[in-house]
């Protein structure tokens, strides 16, 4: 490694990628429904990532799956605490199969055996242990039915079939379907009812587009529902609504940002807490029975805490704590003893380094909307005409938070301000703000990023010659806008999985997207509407490839279900014929983004020493090209 330039010599030292972005020590863990065990997931001797169990109170640590290459993230015990049911996919096609583990005879079945299929939980009760409910368009591939689980026999029975719209299903506390939740034509949301499971489906609540609706469980006596729910209100707040007479109050709501959080009790079936995330996210007690479990638990570490997991009896919960400086960390409450034990940090390498904080900021745009955005500074050195990372986020309707972030200190470490903004489209800032970014894809969504880029310049925080643009989906899309729309706006960009033509995304997404469609039309636009021609045409990258004229670094999933390879191989070829550059990376063994680790830090070891070409931060060499175990194919165009 070369001496660090005089610009770097008050930075930390270098934080290897392989703390940043490999695999967690330990994450995830999960409380046995009877509060005897504890399963969490690490990685096993070939580092990928298995679901590990214990028995509480001893050393008798095992690993209980075997998957061999991807590894597992997404699992939960079922009630009976005999199986284990972890969810996985083939090398990244999201088409999700529904396994389970005997942890008796330690046998590994799946429970949903279908080729092209994709599977998802719709229900687990304490009251079914040896249940559960699943949805699967094994029937149609555009549309999931929810079939009933035996999981002593594996047999998988037909429940609830959809009737040609439903996109989600919500059982009762008698372990019945009775809510289903479309999206309308129009892209709006409608929430169906029915009395029971023999009874017909009831049209019981329908809003138009500009409205946000969702169904998130009913009472016990299935007289009432909850709802997170924007009507007759800005932001989205958590109502309770009576079925029969259409009753409704406010179970918790600010006016300034919607519901970002909502604790239910799995067997009372009421909202215990609901998270409203400002800046940093602070609870809403609902419950007076948990109020004072909160309180205690807010004292015993400075970050923001969720409630994970909770054993059947309510005595222990599992509560993860996420700062801005630090790992995840994960304790275990005990309610009656009001006693935290701490458990495990998901990263412990990351503990004592001079990590950075990072802060909220409140950014005008030019036509007055407040964009609430997250700004991280690099530590040990003057925060005065820094280069800067715009790291955009994905969706594009979802959003950026306050907490550990792994982009946010590589970054910062390198010597790089970064700078993530919730521009308009965004979610949890109320319906105006989000319906203010309805058909801006390339035009009033750019400008947001371009005026929080321009604000950064102008507190003197970023050097306006050395901004950088990069992000995965959405943020991969508004990367390659950046660089084709206002060529000479950015230093360079970095788009991982991010579409180049709106109409060719449109046409191949997967065939269960099929009731989101119309939420991309009322939001990008309608690529079967002659009137918006223009429109799509204008807001995709690749009619605009010609003007890329700054280096472009690209990471594309050869299994992208979402953003198909397509996108990116386009954008190459036609960037190729206009002999311009660009440097493109595939991973056939990946999806919508790099779930494996080797494959991760090939990435960003590459985005690594292309942020250091173009805008001088620091970089740790590679290894090895590829990295050791990644599957990468290089092309480079126009060397």
């Amino acid at each position: 490694m070369m001496a660090p330039a005089p610009l770097h010599a008050g930075l930390p030292p270098l934080i290897p990628r392989e703390v940043l972005f490999g695999n967690p020590e330990k994450a995830n863990p999960k409380l046995s429904p009877d509060g005897k065990r504890l399963a969490w997931i690490a990685p096993d001797q070939k580092n990928v990532l298995q679901v590990w169990i214990k028995t509480i109170g001893q050393d008798d640590d095992k690993i209980v799956t075997a998957d061999k290459k991807r590894g597992i993230r997404s699992y939960f015990w079922a009630h009976n605490n005999r199986d284990l049911i972890y969810m996985q996919d083939a090398d990244g096609d999201e088409n999700w199969h529904a396994y389970g583990v005997d942890l008796e005879s330690g046998n590994v079945r799946d429970y949903t055996p279908f080729q092209g299929v994709r599977a998802d939980i719709t229900a687990a009760d304490p009251k079914f242990p040896d249940e559960l409910l699943v949805q699967i368009n094994l029937r149609d591939r555009h549309l999931f039915d929810v079939h009933h689980l035996d999981l002593k026999t594996g047999a998988l029975v037909l429940d609830t079939p959809n009737p040609g719209d439903v996109e989600s299903f919500t059982a009762d506390a008698d372990f019945k379907v009775r809510a289903a939740q479309v999206n309308t034509p129009d892209g709006g949301t409608e929430i169906r009812i029915r009395k029971d499971a023999k009874s017909s489906w009831q049209s019981w609540i329908m809003v138009g587009a500009e409205d946000i609706l969702g169904f998130q469980d009913f009472t016990a006596d299935g007289k009432s529902a909850y709802l997170v729910s924007s009507v007759g209100s800005d932001t989205a707040r958590v109502v309770e609504k009576n079925i029969a007479t259409g009753v409704e109050k406010v179970v918790a709501a600010t006016v300034d940002v919607d519901a970002a959080g909502v604790m239910i009790h799995p067997r009372r079936h009421i909202v215990q807490a609901v998270g409203f995330a400002r800046g940093r996210t602070e609870w809403t007690v609902v419950d007076p029975s948990v109020k004072a479990d909160f309180e205690a638990i807010k004292k015993i570490y400075d970050g923001d805490f969720t409630v994970i997991n909770r054993d059947d009896q309510d005595a222990v919960w599992l509560v993860a704590f996420t700062v801005d400086n630090g790992p995840i960390r994960f304790y275990s409450w005990d309610r009656s003893a009001k006693k935290e034990t701490f458990l495990f940090a998901h990263q412990p390498k990351l503990e004592g380094l001079r990590l950075a904080r990072m802060q909220s900021v409140t950014i005008k745009s030019r036509d007055g909307l407040d964009l609430h955005s997250y700004l991280t500074l690099p530590v040990g050195i003057p925060a005065k005409d820094l280069p800067l990372v715009l790291f955009v986020h994905g969706g594009p309707w979802g959003r950026d938070m306050w907490g550990y972030s792994s982009y946010a200190q590589w970054f910062a470490n390198r010597g790089y301000a970064c700078l993530q903004v919730n521009f308009r489209a965004s979610t949890g800032y109320g319906k105006r703000f989000l319906n203010a970014g309805n058909k801006q894809w390339g035009l009033k969504m750019h400008d947001d990023l371009i005026d929080a880029m321009d604000w950064a310049v102008a507190q003197g925080y970023a050097d306006p010659g050395k901004v950088a643009v990069m992000g995965g989906s959405y943020g991969g899309y508004a990367a390659l806008a950046a660089v084709a729309f206002t060529p000479e706006a950015f230093a360079c960009a970095i788009d991982i999985v991010g579409p180049s033509n709106l109409k060719t995304l449109v046409q191949s997404i997967p065939p269960y997207w099929k009731p989101m469609r119309a939420t991309f039309d009322v939001r990008m636009g309608n690529i079967d509407d002659p009137k918006e021609a223009e429109l799509i045409k204008n807001a995709s990258p690749l009619f605009k490839a010609d003007r890329i004229v700054r280096p472009l670094l690209i990471g594309q999933g050869a299994n992208d279900p979402r953003v198909k390879q397509a996108e990116s191989e386009q954008i190459v070829a036609a960037i190729e014929k206009n002999k311009g550059k660009v440097t493109y990376v595939l991973y056939p063994d990946e999806g919508h983004g790099f779930a494996r680790a080797e494959n991760r830090i090939d990435f960003n070891a590459r985005a690594e020493a292309f942020l250091g070409a173009n805008l001088g931060g620091r970089v740790e060499p590679m290894p090895a090209d590829p990295a050791p175990g990644s599957t990468a194919v290089v092309r480079v165009i126009g060397k």
